[in-house]
C-alpha cells in the first residue's frame, strides 16, 4: 500500500471513530464494472454478516452499483473490508 492510501486510510479511521459509537451500522457502497464475478466477490466479502446488499445495474449495464448496510464492530473492520476489496479491477468505493 502505497504512503497516500495509507494516510487516507488512518484519516478515516479517526473520522470514523470520532462520529460512531461501536458497534455500528456503516453503508458501503462501491461501483463494479459488470463482469466476470465482481459483485459476487463484494457480495461473499460481507457473507455471514447479516448485510443488506442491494445491486443496480447501469443502463448500459457495464457497470453494477452495490450498496451493503451492515453492522461493523469498530473502524479497522470497515478499512479491513475497503482493502478486502480493493483487489477488483475497476472498483470504485463512494
Amino acid at each position: 500500500m502505497d504512503k497516500n492510501t495509507e494516510e487516507f486510510y488512518e484519516r478515516l479511521k479517526v473520522e470514523l471513530d470520532n462520529s460512531n459509537t461501536w458497534p455500528a451500522e456503516y453503508l458501503f457502497k462501491f461501483i463494479v464494472p459488470s463482469v466476470n464475478d465482481n459483485v459476487e466477490v463484494v457480495e461473499n466479502a460481507f457473507n455471514c454478516m447479516g448485510a443488506v446488499i442491494k445491486t443496480t445495474k447501469s443502463k448500459t449495464g457495464k457497470f453494477t452499483s452495490i450498496s451493503v448496510d451492515v453492522t461493523m464492530k469498530d473502524a479497522q473492520e470497515i478499512i479491513d473490508k475497503y482493502l478486502e476489496v480493493a483487489t477488483i479491477e475497476g472498483i470504485v468505493s463512494l
